[in-house]
């Protein structure tokens, strides 16, 4: 088929790769919140220790870190110093736990198709804090966008048959510590030119998390494990859980890798609706019609969102290219000028 046929080879490879991305992390992702809502649920395994399951993941994934980095030298790890560790990675290592162990603790009060609607939250609060922190210019339509999804997730909340306030206040927490998290490591880590993929990212905050999370294990749960039977940890169980917690960050790895965020942004809407679909139909989750408009506003919203953000990505990207068209115009020029100076003098010598 020729030059043409062979490119069409190409793009069609690529499409069918990106596709599988797409899908393996939609999977992974899908299945990792599944499995936590079995073991954390009352109804279900019966292990409501949402601190301990976040402390094995973490225990976990900081030792397969470890033989990655370390040992198999698979990823190259980042060398940061004392100083950077302690003013960046540990106060998001503080975050980053408390945002897992409310997340995990939410399973526990609500279904799983309504901390998905809650979850869409997320980009209002990341906008947020991003402009308390002076990160993100106050710009009055983002604002307004921000204060549409808001509604749709309220009126998915007053729509919520099983509704449990501590369940939403955990949740919420979640969402905040987050999109904190998010920020600071915009602010702290990738303004001084520290870019950690999720495998190195693991190798130096999971162990720190562990650290955090012991308090309130200590304090919380380990007096109860310690009085049930409880405590015999089922290897098969939270080491598949385990595992399938650290494929989703390879998944990451790979997606944003080979694609962009942005398409981990959208692929994750498809989730979420999916996510949706499944509590409803084989969990028997309580899905009204309420929560289906609400969050279907929600929806609307963060897609817009995701939309103008494309768009300012690409005017960025024309502007740099733009930028370095005149940088290079304007060389081209400085050497012709040169060239016409070089000869006018030759010819007067």
């Amino acid at each position: 088929m020729g030059k043409g046929g062979s490119l069409s080879d190409g793009v069609i490879k690529k499409i069918i790769l990106s596709y599988t991305y797409v899908a393996i992390w939609i999977f992974l992702s899908f299945t990792v919140i599944v499995y936590n809502k079995y073991i954390l649920d009352r109804k279900m395994y019966n292990w409501p220790f949402p601190v301990s399951l976040t402390m094995i993941h973490m225990s976990f994934c900081s030792l397969l870190a470890f033989l990655l980095i370390k040992v198999f030298k698979f990823v190259e790890p980042v060398q940061i110093s004392r100083e950077v560790y302690l003013s960046s990675v540990v106060p998001i290592g503080a975050l980053y736990s408390l945002s897992l162990w409310l997340s995990n603790s939410a399973y526990i009060y609500l279904s799983v198709s309504f901390i998905q609607m809650l979850k869409a939250l997320m980009p209002v609060a990341v906008y947020s804090v991003g402009v308390v922190l002076k990160k993100d210019p106050f710009k009055s339509d983002t604002m307004a966008n921000m204060v549409s999804i808001s509604v749709g997730v309220a009126i998915a909340a007053y729509g919520e048959a099983k509704f449990d306030s501590w369940g939403v206040t955990l949740q919420l927490g979640a969402v905040a510590f987050e999109a904190t998290r998010l920020v600071l490591i915009q602010i702290l880590l990738t303004s001084k030119g520290i870019n950690f993929n999720p495998i190195t990212s693991l190798y130096y905050v999971a162990p720190c998390c562990l650290v955090f999370l012991s308090i309130p294990w200590i304090l919380v749960e380990y007096p109860t494990l310690k009085e049930t039977s409880s405590f015999h940890i089922d290897f098969f169980i939270f080491g598949t859980n385990s595992l399938c917690a650290f494929a989703l960050n390879l998944a990451v790895f790979l997606l944003v890798g080979k694609t962009s965020a942005l398409t981990m942004n959208v692929a994750g809407v498809v989730k979420d609706w999916l996510l949706i679909a499944f509590s409803w139909s084989v969990i028997k989750d309580t899905v009204t019609a309420i929560n289906l408009c609400g969050y279907g506003l929600a929806f609307l919203g963060v897609a817009y969102y995701n939309h103008a953000k494309l768009q300012a990505l690409k005017a960025s990207e024309a502007q740099k290219k733009a930028a370095q068209d005149d940088e290079e115009a304007g060389r081209l020029l400085e050497d012709r000028e040169g060239d016409g100076i070089g000869r006018k003098n030759d010819n007067q010598s």
